[in-house]
């Protein structure tokens, strides 16, 4: 079933590949972009120009979308951006819900983050607080929770993998491990592609194992 998806941050790491996606399986797209970034967007979607912080100027647009995917973040998150999570993260997810709201989309996506976890302490603040300014509101969300995305430009976490195999032996880390544990760019545009095909009543949340098993690992 075709269906009509508006992407916030769809220029970012995440959103080119998944609105690329989106368009080869025939669903209407249309992306929020920064003015002077247009050339960006993937072809095939339908491009909008505006400020991801404040919804005033496009909210009209999302009108006629079923999905609104948020993408929009802090690249690079690292403790050392905790001023940026709160200047770019915080209010994009307030500008995107209230459009949301406005034009009443049936299914909200959200990229969130694992936790609890012993680092990042301002940016999980910063998700958590979407994730419940989104249920507040009542909207029927998936919210998915990668703790690191491996790919292009993001692989120094590569090194980790041998402790991650070390800690899934140990029956006290294992839950940990996993829960936190990294996923690969193209199993989180899959399970995104999945959230969007397969719209929930209600909340779903996508933990890592679910990420990297795609739609039949989705629990709601």
């Amino acid at each position: 079933m075709s269906r009509r998806v508006f992407v916030t941050g769809g220029t970012g790491y995440l959103g080119r590949a998944l609105i690329e996606t989106l368009v080869h399986r025939g669903h209407h797209v249309r992306a929020l972009v920064r003015l002077g970034s247009e050339s960006k967007v993937p072809l095939g979607a339908e491009r909008v120009t505006g400020n991801a912080l404040d919804s005033s100027g496009w909210a009209a647009t999302v009108a006629s979308a079923d999905t609104l995917v948020h993408l929009v973040g802090t690249p690079h998150p690292s403790p050392a951006k905790a001023a940026e999570f709160k200047a770019v993260d915080l209010p994009s997810i307030r500008a995107s819900v209230a459009a949301a709201v406005t034009a009443r989309v049936s299914h909200f996506v959200y990229v969130s983050v694992a936790h609890p976890a012993p680092i990042m302490h301002a940016y999980i603040a910063v998700r958590s607080e979407g994730e419940a300014l989104i249920q507040a509101n009542g909207l029927n969300t998936t919210i998915l929770r990668p703790w690191y995305v491996l790919g292009e430009g993001h692989r120094w976490a590569y090194a980790l993998i041998p402790l991650y195999a070390i800690a899934r032996q140990v029956p006290a880390w294992r839950a940990t491990a996993e829960r936190l544990g990294l996923v690969t760019h193209e199993q989180m545009v899959r399970a995104l592609v999945a959230a969007v095909e397969n719209p929930v009543q209600g909340v779903r949340i996508v933990e890592v194992p679910a990420i990297r098993a795609g739609l039949g690992g989705m629990a709601s």
